[in-house]
């Protein structure tokens, strides 16, 4: 009688180590071929499949040539069958589980017009100025060739220039 409870023991631990959940990141992008990193780690070029371990939340980036690079975040849910309690049963289910997780990134096309990016920079400098008045105007300086520099106001308030 303890050899067939050890046998049937045995015979259900392989069986149950057989079975095992498969979790997968789908990766694509318009237009394909962008380098993606996935929580600041290259993970390769669109379209792509990964494997994960962890469901939640992950950084990530994409880049394309003639695209503009795309920062952004991105959710991995767990389906109702992987969810705690149930994922242990499937765990060690005789059989394997797959869960596909898909994200899909439009790149937008990079803008080489100069006064479109001059635009940009304003806009962007007029929402992140600062209110107090501790900022100091804007100043142009000329480097020549051969390093001299014109254009330069020294500001009195400036403690740095004694050092230079």
């Amino acid at each position: 009688m303890q050899r067939f409870l050890l046998s049937v023991l045995l015979t259900f631990a392989c069986v149950a180590s057989s079975g095992c959940v498969r979790r997968t990141l789908r990766i694509s992008s318009t237009p394909p071929g962008a380098l993606v990193w996935v929580n600041h780690r290259e993970v390769g070029r669109t379209p792509l499949e990964i494997d994960f371990t962890y469901y939640g939340n992950y950084d990530v980036q994409l880049s394309h040539d003639d695209h503009e690079p795309l920062l952004t975040e991105a959710g991995a849910h767990p389906p109702a069958w992987d969810v705690l309690g149930a994922d242990l049963l499937f765990e060690v289910a005789p059989f394997q589980m797959r869960s596909v997780v898909e994200w899909h990134f439009d790149l937008e096309p990079r803008s080489d017009d100069l006064e479109a990016l001059v635009e940009r920079a304003r806009s962007l400098r007029s929402k992140t100025a600062a209110t107090d008045d501790s900022t100091r105007p804007m100043t142009t300086v000329t480097v020549d060739a051969d390093g001299r520099v014109e254009g330069a106001e020294e500001d009195p308030n400036d403690d740095d220039a004694s050092a230079r």
